[in-house]
């Protein structure tokens, strides 16, 4: 599978709650969580259930960056990383990141990337809502 997004999780949905449209899913990706809501259709389609292995996609520009740990913010994934990589370029810089094994991918603005002092070896707070995810079954 070929697509354009940077971020590609490997997880085991922990559950399944669904509401009167949509469903929230939670994958466990080794000591960290992942929230997504997607359309109960798209749970039946994909035949989702706990247990299952899955992966989600996210875009590098919907992630947004943070030094501290963020708190009363209606995003519900937040994930703690380690700076890899820094690549500036005309306009955004290219941040990578590691999640345990995992390499997570962010791009905001060179503007930002020197307000945060981005810098390799940097702990930091990968945040994205759970619509920003799209949900693939292995």
């Amino acid at each position: 599978m070929l697509t354009s997004a940077r971020n590609t999780l490997y997880g085991t949905v922990d559950s399944v709650i669904t509401g009167a449209v949509n469903s929230e899913l939670i994958l466990s990706l080794g000591s960290e969580k992942l929230v997504a809501t997607i359309t109960n259709e798209s749970v039946k389609n994909l035949e989702i259930t706990i247990g299952s292995s899955a992966y989600a996609l996210i875009k590098s520009s919907s992630i947004i960056l943070a030094k501290t740990k963020p708190t009363r913010i209606s995003a519900r994934n937040v994930l703690a990383a380690t700076v890899s990589d820094v690549i500036k370029g005309a306009v955004n810089a290219e941040i990578k990141m590691n999640i345990g094994n995992t390499t997570l991918t962010a791009i905001i603005t060179n503007e930002s990337c020197e307000e945060l002092m981005m810098k390799q070896g940097d702990e930091v707070y990968a945040i994205f809502k759970a619509s920003s995810v799209i949900i693939g079954m292995l």
